[in-house]
C-alpha cells in the first residue's frame, strides 16, 4: 500500500464528510482527501485526482453510488469502491456487492472504516498484480505459441533434410557399387593394356615415349588407389557402429602380419610400452585405423633411419590437464588415450591440424606415394567414436598422435575382460 492514499469522498453532507475524514486520520492512515457532491465533479475528479478509493454516500439529491459506481465500471477503473451510508438497506447493500461494490460500512459504526479502507487497498492491489501477472501470461503463451510454430517449421524441415539425407545416402551406395566395380574395371583393363606393351612392345618405343607410357602407368595406378582409398572412407561414414571390447594388441598383430614386407624392408620396430589396455570401439574402423597410422609412419620414416614406432595407452580422467590443453569439452567420463609415436620425416607445428584434411599432402607425390586420404580416415574414424585427436610433428624428428576416446561407464568390467584377454594372448604365445 502507499504511503499517502488518494481518498475520494462522494458526500453531500459537510457533517458526514468530517465525520468520516476524523475517523481515518484517528486510524493513523496517511491520506489526502476530496469531497464532491455532483456527478460532473465526480467524473472529473476520476481524471484530475486519480483517486486510489472512493468512498460513496448512497443516495444523493442530484447523484447516487450505483451511479458511481457503474461509470467506473464503464470507464474500466479497478478502484475500490466503498459505501458510507445510513439509509441503504440490507437488499440495496446487497445487490451492489453483487455488482462488484467492495464493501459497505453503515455511518452509525464508522470504527470498521479504516480497516475496510485497508483491505479494500489490498484486496485492489492484489488484484492489479494478478491482472499483470495475466498480461504477462497472455505475451508469454502469445510468444510460446510463435516460438512453437516455429519450432514445428524447423521439425518440418529437419525431417525433409533428413530424408534428403536417406536419399543422398543412397546415392552414396550406389555411387560406391558404381565406383567399385564400373570405375574400377576400365582402369583395370587400362593397366593391363599398358603392362602389355610395357613388356612387348617397349624396345621399339623411342625414349620419350618410354617416358609418356610411364607417366601412364603411374597415373592409372594413381587413380586406381585414389579410388580405393575414397571407398574406404565412404565406408567408415557409412558401416554400422557395432562396439565391441578389443585387445588392441591382437590389432596391432594382425596390421603388422599386413605390412610385413614393408616392415622387413626398411627394418622398423614397432614397441608397445607398457600393457595395452582395451578400448570399447568398432573393431573393423580401428584396424583401419591402426593400419593407416602404422603404414604412415613406415611411408614417411626417415631417410637414413630405420623406422621405430611406439604405442602406449592410459585411462585419464574427464578433468586431466592433458585433455584440457586438447581445445575441447570433455564429457564427464574417463578417457582411453592412445598414444601413437614415429621418428620419421615429422612436419612443422603449423601443419598439425592440416594434415586430417581430405587430399591435403605436405610432399609431392614423387618424394612419398599416397592419396592424402589415409590420416582423413583416421580422424573420421576418431570422430565416428566420439573423441579426438591431435598430431604434433617436428620437422625430421618425427611425430606424435594422441587419440582420446570417451570409457564407457562399465570400464571396471571391461579392465577385467582385458586381463583375461591378456592372459588368452599370452598362452597363445606360449
Amino acid at each position: 500500500m502507499k504511503k499517502e492514499i488518494k481518498i475520494l469522498i462522494l458526500e453531500d453532507n459537510v457533517t458526514d464528510a468530517d465525520l468520516i475524514i476524523r475517523q481515518l486520520h484517528k486510524s493513523g492512515i496517511s491520506f489526502v482527501q476530496k469531497t464532491v457532491e455532483t456527478r460532473k465533479m465526480f467524473e472529473e475528479s476520476l481524471d484530475v485526482f486519480a483517486p486510489d478509493i472512493i468512498l460513496s454516500d448512497y443516495s444523493m439529491p442530484s447523484f447516487d453510488a450505483a451511479s458511481a459506481f457503474r461509470m467506473l465500471k464503464s470507464k474500466n477503473l479497478n478502484i475500490p469502491f466503498i459505501i458510507v451510508s445510513g439509509t441503504i438497506g440490507e437488499e440495496n447493500a446487497v445487490l451492489l456487492l453483487k455488482e462488484g461494490v467492495t464493501d459497505f460500512v453503515s455511518k452509525n459504526n464508522l470504527l470498521t472504516l479504516s480497516q475496510k479502507v485497508i483491505r479494500g487497498l489490498k484486496e485492489a492491489e492484489e488484484s492489479q498484480e494478478k491482472k499483470e501477472i495475466l498480461e504477462k501470461l497472455k505475451i508469454q503463451t502469445a510468444a510460446l505459441l510463435i516460438a512453437n510454430k516455429e519450432l514445428v517449421f524447423q521439425n518440418a524441415e529437419k525431417e525433409k533434410r533428413a530424408i534428403e539425407l536417406i536419399n543422398a545416402n543412397k546415392e552414396l551406395l550406389a555411387f560406391n557399387f558404381i565406383s567399385s566395380h564400373d570405375l574400377q574395371e576400365p582402369l583395370r583393363k587400362i593397366q593391363t593394356f599398358i603392362s602389355i606393351i610395357m613388356e612387348n612392345e617397349m624396345q621399339g618405343m623411342t625414349q620419350a615415349g618410354k617416358n609418356n607410357m610411364e607417366r601412364i602407368h603411374v597415373s592409372a595406378t594413381r587413380m586406381r588407389q585414389l579410388i580405393e582409398d575414397l571407398l574406404a572412407f565412404s565406408r567408415v561414414n557409412s558401416i554400422e557402429r557395432e562396439y565391441e571390447i578389443s585387445d588392441l594388441k591382437m590389432i596391432i598383430e594382425d596390421v603388422k602380419s599386413d605390412l610385413k614386407d614393408t616392415i622387413q624392408e626398411k627394418k622398423a620396430t614397432i614397441a608397445i610400452v607398457g600393457q595395452l589396455l582395451p578400448v570399447n570401439v568398432v573393431i573393423f574402423q580401428f584396424r583401419q585405423l591402426i593400419y593407416n597410422l602404422i603404414s604412415n609412419a613406415l611411408k614417411f620414416s626417415h631417410p637414413d633411419l630405420p623406422p621405430h614406432i611406439t604405442i602406449e595407452t592410459t585411462i585419464i580422467a574427464h578433468d586431466d590437464s592433458k585433455l584440457r590443453d586438447q581445445n575441447f569439452q570433455p564429457q564427464k567420463c574417463d578417457y582411453w588415450n592412445l598414444t601413437f609415436k614415429d621418428n620419421g620425416i615429422g612436419f612443422e607445428a603449423e601443419f598439425n591440424e592440416l594434415i586430417f584434411v581430405m587430399f591435403q599432402r605436405l610432399h609431392h607425390s614423387h618424394e612419398y606415394s599416397g592419396t592424402g586420404i589415409g590420416l582423413a580416415i583416421v580422424k573420421k574414424i576418431v570422430d565416428n567414436h566420439n573423441g579426438i585427436i591431435h598430431a604434433k610433428g617436428i620437422l625430421n624428428k618425427g611425430t606424435t598422435f594422441e587419440i582420446f576416446l570417451p570409457v564407457e561407464q562399465n570400464s571396471e568390467t571391461a579392465l577385467s575382460e582385458a586381463v583375461l584377454i591378456d592372459l588368452q594372448y599370452d598362452s597363445l604365445k606360449i
